[in-house]
């Protein structure tokens, strides 16, 4: 999850967040030596970082609902979920599960009770301060707000569905330690080389067990199968972990991670109640978590309204092309931020606070809208 760049997303998203790349084709010389960091495709091939990619495929794989069946029935329509809290940009809006107990955690803003309040008067209801929005109606006042702030969102609100911030979105419960691992594995590989890899990372755990039926779908697996919890994985030595598929690096990275939640130093409760720099700091201080990768979990998954990622090649690109940049011509500029400054990325974004992570997502999808309609 490591890399920046992203290019044009291929297909457009279903009922999930971001669509996945495509594998990457491997490479013609069998005998290569693999680089650190690289990871084998299931059929035994080293596989090489995938082409220019995909912010959201490393997302996908994160973002999967934690545990056996919490996750929301598929519907075509949106159901409204069983939650109606309210929400602050400042906080976490996911529903974790603590990695080791699965106790669900939501966080604990501290209420301020209304000045109108006093003792011969009614008490008024407590309010979360600022209040930005009820999780129930977040995703509809978000893009609200946004068509407001520009009237050339509504093309992109209007043919997008956000699934992330929608009741259903906020209604999937979120096993921190199984996102952060999960983005670790989809470091510098293609989407399904980090999917048979997580799959053979969880049944590591299960080797004792009958195995699964070879006309068993991976994906059913998975599922059977909760994700270790930190205290197992502290205990594997990392030449085990890397019979999964693991690169050398990777191993110390996720084996880091669950020394971290085995310590206090993360937990469910600390990610759902710190404050965002808090967040990024914390991720920051893990090994194989840089701030792309600390700021795409904060979006995806805990699920903070008011995120927003300068470092996102795709985000760029996409923001270049709302604002009607040729895209074509600034493909060959050298440099960073060849499609558009850091400074006016940021002067950009800011218009659209306190829901710059919905900003964000939408960026993502200019490309896939018809952006003629925005001029």
């Amino acid at each position: 999850m490591s890399t920046r760049r992203s290019a044009r997303l291929a297909a457009s998203e279903s009922k999930t967040t971001i669509a996945s790349p495509a594998p990457s084709a491997p490479s013609a010389q069998r005998g290569r030596k693999r680089k650190a960091g690289t990871d084998a495709e299931p059929n035994g091939r080293i596989t090489t970082p995938p082409p220019p990619t995909p912010t959201p495929s490393n997302v996908k794989l994160m973002v999967e609902p934690a545990a056996p069946g919490v996750a929301t029935p598929p519907s075509k329509k949106p159901r409204a979920a069983a939650v109606d809290r309210l929400a602050d940009s400042d906080i976490t809006l996911a529903t974790l599960l603590s990695p080791e107990t699965s106790r669900v955690v939501t966080s604990k803003k501290v209420r301020a009770r209304s000045p109108e309040a006093s003792p011969t008067k009614k008490p008024m209801r407590d309010v979360f301060a600022p209040k930005v929005s009820e999780t129930a109606n977040i995703l509809e006042e978000g893009n609200k707000f946004l068509i407001s702030v520009d009237p050339r969102m509504r093309p992109l609100v209007e043919n997008n569905h956000c699934r992330i911030f929608s009741p259903e979105g906020l209604a999937e419960r979120v096993d921190p330690f199984e996102a952060l691992c999960s983005g670790i594995i989809s470091q510098q590989v293609s989407g399904a080389a980090a999917k048979s890899i997580k799959k053979r990372f969880i049944d590591l755990f299960y080797e004792d067990e009958e195995s699964q039926s070879e006309d068993e779908e991976d994906d059913e697996n998975v599922k059977k199968r909760p994700f270790p919890v930190p205290s197992q994985v502290v205990d594997v030595p990392l030449e085990k972990l890397r019979t999964a598929g693991l690169s050398q690096r990777k191993a110390e990275y996720v084996s880091g991670l669950a020394e971290k939640f085995v310590a206090g130093e993360l937990s469910a409760q600390i990610l759902a109640n710190a404050p965002y720099e808090e967040v990024i700091e914390r991720l920051t201080a893990v090994r194989g978590l840089g701030l792309w990768s600390a700021e795409m979990f904060a979006c995806f998954g805990l699920k903070r309204i008011d995120v927003f990622s300068l470092g996102d090649l795709g985000v760029q690109r996409g923001m270049a092309a709302f604002v009607g940049r040729d895209i074509a011509k600034l493909k060959s500029k050298g440099g960073k931020f060849k499609y558009m400054s850091e400074a006016d990325m940021k002067d950009l974004s800011d218009q659209f606070k306190p829901y710059r992570s919905l900003f964000m997502w939408y960026m993502w999808r200019v490309e896939e809208t018809d952006i003629s309609t925005m001029e």
